[in-house]
């Protein structure tokens, strides 16, 4: 199970962030995640956790580059039984339709004290090298009740970013995470069921 990002943020200012990590290694407990900050992700506040309090490395301008959470050993488990959720305030980068991704370092520890080799979820969207992947973060646009007009900027082969939406329109092209919404969109004579968006493409989307 890897370790995942709760939302879609939208940049449209600062918001939380929570990753979950759903598992240890190994059956052992998790006991240390450090997480990095991609560039362009700015007012970085991590948050307290289960794990306890946190700490941070940051750049010469300031900006933190990793948070890192890590227990007491006193507060370890002897197995890998606990679901564990660490939170950042952050604001992204006013780039909607486009993903961020989260480099991410989990390190277990068994029951008898010994800390295992991290395990590294620093593989990036498209990366065929076989690597764990990262957790990531789809930025949207700013949004207001009812229609809203977007020019999307890159592909989007995955409309599941619009699921909390009633409606999404392309010319005659519609998509719906709503089933009943979708039957009348496949039924509707003229109307065809959107599956993806190209870069420039301009819709109309129903929140």
């Amino acid at each position: 199970a890897h370790v995942s990002i709760s939302a879609p943020a939208l940049g449209t200012g600062s918001q939380e962030v929570t990753f979950g990590v759903g598992h240890g290694c190994a059956g052992s407990d998790t006991y240390r995640v450090t997480v990095e900050i991609p560039a362009g992700v700015t007012s970085v506040r991590p948050m307290t956790s289960d794990f306890g309090k946190f700490t941070t490395t940051k750049d010469g301008s300031g900006n933190v580059t990793t948070v890192t959470w890590q227990k007491d050993d006193a507060n370890a488990l002897d197995d890998d039984s606990a679901y564990y959720k660490l939170t950042l305030r952050l604001r992204p980068p006013n780039a909607p339709f486009t993903t961020i991704a989260f480099k991410t370092h989990q390190v277990c520890r068994t029951a008898a004290g010994t800390v295992l080799p991290p395990v590294e979820w620093v593989g990036l969207p498209g990366d065929d090298a076989g690597a764990e992947p990262a957790p990531t973060l789809v930025v949207l646009p700013a949004r207001s009740p009812g229609w809203n007009k977007y020019t999307v900027p890159v592909d989007v082969k995955n409309l599941a970013i619009f699921d909390d939406a009633r409606i999404v329109w392309k010319g005659n092209a519609a998509y719906s995470k709503n089933p009943n919404t979708l039957a009348q969109i496949k039924s509707e004579a003229g109307v065809t069921e959107l599956t993806e968006l190209k870069a420039n493409d301009e819709i109309w989307v129903k929140y």
